[in-house]
């Protein structure tokens, strides 16, 4: 288990500003911990409201890249040097309890692990705000292999 919080963009494939996610608090063989600000100087800050409140639609991906820091921080320990991107798949029951996330909070967003198969993997969590839940649900990934990648990339690229 990893103990002292590290930059989220150490274990995603993501550049700025697609990258939704600040802290790896935590991660382990069933678990993930991240925290992201909706501070006006942070990450989410290109997608803050006027009120600098966060849509919480937000929500889902925020979740997606946490689920990418789990895999991310597996493919590290493994020995991996380049970290490979993953799909979401789809969402279950996924609530938000709210509109928007606040302005100037920290949210820390909880998945664990509910089943993996081969490359896909059901994860279920949520979004907090100290105890306050925020949104929750159900996401499932895929983890395309190199071949599947370049699939992908190429079907982009055609007229």
């Amino acid at each position: 288990m990893m103990s002292k919080a590290l930059n989220a963009r150490d274990y995603l494939p993501h550049q700025t500003p697609m990258i939704l996610v600040d802290r790896v608090i935590a991660v382990d063989d069933e678990s993930v911990h991240c925290q992201v600000s909706t501070a006006p100087d942070g990450v989410l800050a290109p997608f803050l409201n006027a009120q600098g409140e966060l849509p919480a639609w937000f929500g889902v991906e925020i979740m997606a890249q946490t689920v990418g820091v789990w895999s991310g921080w597996h493919a590290r320990r493994a020995g991996a040097q380049k970290i490979q991107p993953g799909m979401l798949l789809g969402g279950r029951n996924w609530r938000a309890t709210t509109a928007a996330f606040p302005a100037a909070i920290t949210l820390d967003i909880r998945l664990r692990l509910l089943m993996r198969d081969d490359r896909m993997g059901s994860f279920e969590g949520d979004i907090r705000y100290n105890d306050r839940l925020l949104a929750s649900g159900r996401l499932t990934t895929y983890q395309p292999n190199e071949h599947e990648l370049q699939q992908l990339m190429s079907q982009g690229k055609q007229p």
